[in-house]
């Protein structure tokens, strides 16, 4: 199969510390301009202490990458696979450096998120201008895939890794288990300016709350909660919610006594998944006595690993976006452009008066 004029492709991600000594430069990088307090980096770099100081989400990159450098050559397409960072090692600009010595002069981006919205979608074009400017004199074409959100393979691997989860429950508990939805929470300014003027705002909320329900009519699910973790910012900006682990008194309310939450939203274990879903929610829960299995993410699997690949030969052959759902998809209207200037432009956050 010809590759046509594209000659390589970057897998770009959000990056993570390798190391105690990388983690509170690591956070200052990610929380640059954002008003983060400093405790709240304290308390974020105290949960790298318990995987000492090594996020995941590098090593599960690279295990991305090697699988999609195996199904291109099995596909018979021809590009090499770089890996880059917003936010640490390796940096998407030392990075581009190399693809630009390397030769290469177009470039298609897989970044590794499913989502509209400023840190889904936009900040990532924002990173493809950086990296251009960066690169002076050698700046080559690169061309950010689209959002993922609803693509089958995407939803498919989901239902079948919440399949595995479910079988796991204990029998007699297995067929009361609540279905339980989660994803990264943002302010909800944030969220209300996801997306262009004309797609009516809560891109990134609606995003989810519509891979959810495509996952859960594939189970034949018709009863589940959507609901949000990892929020950052100051305690008086709104966020999404609920947020999980105050969910569990809801879910006790309700008697429930197994859940199974599947972490929509992500498509790695990093540690937000790892902290926040196996350490604080599992404890939490069995705290009140409730069975909880946590639904693997789908990016180890070959599921994931085809999707991305259907992702590059709709760039190489023009191919129609197969999807399942209804909510606008940015990043193929757009084709790869850069955003629209009413598009996912962060917002001042609204405060709550205490």
């Amino acid at each position: 199969m010809s590759s046509q004029n594209y000659d390589a492709i970057m897998v770009l991600s959000f990056g993570g510390p390798e190391k105690m000594e990388d983690v509170r430069p690591f956070l200052e990088n990610v929380t640059r301009g954002r008003g983060i307090p400093p405790e709240r980096l304290d308390e974020v770099g105290e949960h790298y202490s318990h995987f000492n100081g090594k996020s995941p989400l590098n090593n599960l990159n690279r295990e991305i990458i090697r699988n999609l450098e195996t199904a291109l050559k099995v596909k018979g397409i021809a590009l090499p696979v770089y890996f880059g960072n917003r936010n640490w090692h390796p940096m998407a600009e030392d990075t581009a450096l190399q693809m630009a010595a390397d030769g290469v002069k177009n470039a298609l981006v897989f970044a590794t998120s499913a989502w509209s919205g400023y840190s889904g979608c936009r900040q990532y074009h924002e990173d493809i201008a950086r990296i251009r400017e960066h690169l002076g004199d050698s700046a080559f074409n690169l061309e950010k895939l689209r959002g993922f959100h609803d693509h089958p393979l995407f939803i498919g691997a989901y239902v079948a890794a919440v399949r595995q989860s479910l079988v796991k429950i204990p029998a007699a508990r297995r067929d009361r288990a609540r279905l339980v939805f989660t994803a990264h929470s943002i302010p909800v300014s944030a969220d209300e300016a996801s997306g262009p003027a004309d797609a009516g705002g809560n891109l990134y909320s609606r995003q989810v709350h519509e891979s959810a329900r495509l996952i859960a009519e594939q189970l034949g699910i018709v009863d589940y909660d959507v609901v949000w973790q990892s929020r950052s910012g100051p305690a008086h900006v709104p966020w999404l919610e609920p947020d999980i682990v105050d969910h569990v008194e809801d879910l006790v309310a309700r008697g429930v006594d197994a859940a199974v939450v599947c972490p929509v939203g992500f498509i790695s274990d990093h540690v937000e998944v790892a902290w926040d879903l196996d350490s604080e929610l599992q404890d939490e829960m069995a705290h009140h006595d409730i069975v909880i299995e946590r639904v693997a993410t789908p990016g180890p699997t070959q599921t994931f690993t085809d999707m991305i690949v259907e992702l590059i030969e709709e760039k190489l052959r023009g191919a129609t976006p197969r999807r399942l759902g209804e909510a606008p998809l940015l990043g193929n209207s757009c084709n790869g452009s850069p955003c629209a200037l009413d598009c996912c432009v962060p917002q001042r956050p609204r405060q709550v008066n205490s």
